[in-house]
């Protein structure tokens, strides 16, 4: 049996949907912390960067906690769409530490941003294979990236495995209901 997969408007959606960005926890106290946290919950004034950059210039910190802050100060950067400088801050975080899955995940959030599709997907595969706290936002920012690409059947699949990783999470839900599936004639 074979099911065909169509998204409702996912041009106009994708656009509007924006992607889910994944922080990355700093412990330890001071201004690194405070940039951690204000990332966590999803805050997005530029006055939370300048806690990051701070961190960053001021602050001793080991490399996964600068590797982190960096990560944390691009997720600033690409709630705002400032796309080319969330992935500096991206690439920053992936030099230091090669192995912190968000970095992956956000720079392909920041690509799907910049409508490179394909190159938000190798990003975002990498981040999974690595690893990531929060894996239904990977999941979720694929779909988005699959949409890109017009294929309506994988993003389908991908909003699924996002919602099944968290059911409270209304953004994947959402997004489902744009789906229409049905046979093809014959199939």
């Amino acid at each position: 049996m074979k099911l065909k997969l169509t998204a409702l408007g996912a041009a106009v959606v994708l656009a509007a949907a924006g992607s889910a960005n994944a922080a990355v926890s700093v412990i330890g106290g001071g201004l690194a912390q405070a940039c951690s946290q204000a990332a966590i919950r999803g805050e997005s004034a530029a006055e939370y960067e300048v806690l990051c950059t701070t961190a960053l210039e001021t602050e001793f910190l080991n490399v996964r906690d600068r590797a982190g802050t960096y990560v944390n100060r691009g997720v600033f950067k690409l709630r705002r769409a400032q796309y080319a400088e969330a992935v500096r801050d991206f690439d920053m975080a992936i030099r230091l530490k090669p192995d912190v899955g968000e970095a992956y995940v956000n720079r392909g959030a920041a690509y799907i941003g910049q409508k490179r599709y394909a190159d938000s997907l190798t990003e975002i595969n990498k981040g999974l294979e690595l690893g990531v706290e929060e894996p239904a936002k990977a999941y979720y920012n694929r779909a988005l990236a699959y949409e890109g690409l017009e294929d309506a059947k994988s993003a389908y699949f991908d909003y699924q495995k996002a919602l099944e990783l968290k059911p409270e999470w209304s953004a994947p839900r959402e997004q489902l209901v744009r789906f229409t599936v049905s046979r093809p004639p014959g199939g």
